[in-house]
């Protein structure tokens, strides 16, 4: 199995709390297609296999026209042998997905037999004009539940980002957040608590004292309340910040949660083919001047044992599946295995980890503290 990532580095405007690579200036848009084109010819050979998944991620990839991905979908069809039944997922904005464009979206402009879009991630964030407003989103409250209803009249596989731990979030607010995205039967949420970026506008603005600290503690506490309400009304928290309905499990993610390859198309987007990384660089007009003269712009690491036993660990936990020890001895050897085993021994003791049948998972306790608890397992 296969994927093939797009970084689509363009924004309408900037969130105050995101530090990825993005432009609010369109004006590349047209050239950056077609070095995304491009690569895609260059780096042709690096993928076995069929691609199953492709995943349009930035920026906001819903500011692409129709016709500039027919281009990618042209240049796609191309290079790649792509699965009958690939899961193509696109992320959206609100304020981008009228019913006019929706429909647009179906289509794709392909030609008979080639799959297009088939999955929609909209970033909702929050239901609520004051949360939105404190993010500097540039859709409103309105427009979030709007667009997922036009979305269900075409695409059945819709996932959500709702985000929590918002400084002035109350319970009340979060529960009601939740509510609303199971009130219109979403098959798919990416639930995410707030963190504060470096040289992000939302840091500035709590140093500066204009907006009040994330609260952790509050933070846990919308964390509960999400896995205890998606439990109740049927969804599998298969991943940490993911809940879905059985069948609509996101497989782009799942697979990169069990390092399966893929391709990073686009500025700073990352690539894995099992045993190095590599990525772009993080910068669209030297991706682009790079790509022009048939250059690749990138960097790449190879992995050492202790890399690849640390990012096992850190995704493992982050999953229902959990740790398995089998696989640690196999993979790594039995002096990691070992290793691991006594990490785990106090978070064992606390009842934050669980050991059964060689599988070590985070309990319902420990799972809001699962990446300190990875941390404590890694090999140093």
């Amino acid at each position: 199995m296969a994927g093939i990532y797009f970084h689509i580095p363009f924004c309408k405007q900037a969130c105050h709390y995101c530090d990825f690579h993005f432009s609010t200036s369109l004006n590349k848009k047209g050239d950056l297609v077609l070095a995304l084109c491009e690569e895609l010819r260059l780096r042709k050979n690096e993928l076995k296999g069929e691609v199953e998944t492709i995943y349009f991620g930035g920026g906001t990839p819903s500011l692409l026209s129709s016709e500039e991905l027919a281009q990618i979908f042209d240049a796609i069809y191309e290079n790649y042998k792509v699965s009958e039944n690939a899961e193509i997922t696109l992320e959206a904005n609100p304020d981008d997905l009228t019913p006019t464009r929706i429909n647009e979206l179906t289509n794709s402009r392909l030609p008979a037999g080639q799959a297009g879009i088939n999955r929609l991630s909209i970033g909702i964030q929050s239901f609520f004009k004051e949360d939105l407003k404190l993010m500097n989103r540039a859709h409103n409250a309105s427009e979030a539940l709007n667009c997922i209803k036009d979305a269900k009249k075409y695409f059945e596989n819709i996932s959500i980002d709702l985000i929590y731990g918002i400084p002035g979030m109350s319970k009340e607010r979060w529960i009601k957040n939740l509510e609303t995205a199971l009130e219109l039967d979403v098959p798919h949420l990416s639930c995410y608590a707030l963190t504060v970026e470096p040289r992000t506008a939302l840091k500035k603005f709590i140093d500066k004292g204009i907006v009040p600290p994330v609260e952790e503690e509050m933070a846990k506490q919308h964390y509960e309340i999400l896995v205890e309400e998606t439990e109740k009304a049927g969804y599998d928290n298969y991943e940490f910040s993911n809940f879905g309905k059985p069948g609509f499990e996101s497989r782009n993610n799942t697979a990169y949660w069990e390092g399966k390859c893929y391709l990073g198309i686009g500025p700073s987007a990352h690539s894995y083919d099992g045993k190095s990384r590599r990525w772009n660089v993080a910068n669209n007009t030297k991706y682009i001047k790079s790509i022009a003269v048939g250059e690749l712009p990138s960097e790449s690491e190879i992995l050492s044992i202790e890399d690849k036993y640390n990012e096992y660990i850190m995704t493992g936990l982050r999953t229902k599946k959990g740790v398995s020890l089998e696989r640690i001895e196999k993979e790594f050897g039995k002096d990691h295995s070992e290793y691991l085993l006594k990490q785990a021994e106090s978070h064992l003791e606390n009842n934050f980890l669980i050991l059964e049948n060689q599988i070590l998972n985070v309990s319902k306790k420990g799972k809001f503290l699962s990446d300190g608890i990875a941390s404590d397992l890694f090999w140093v």
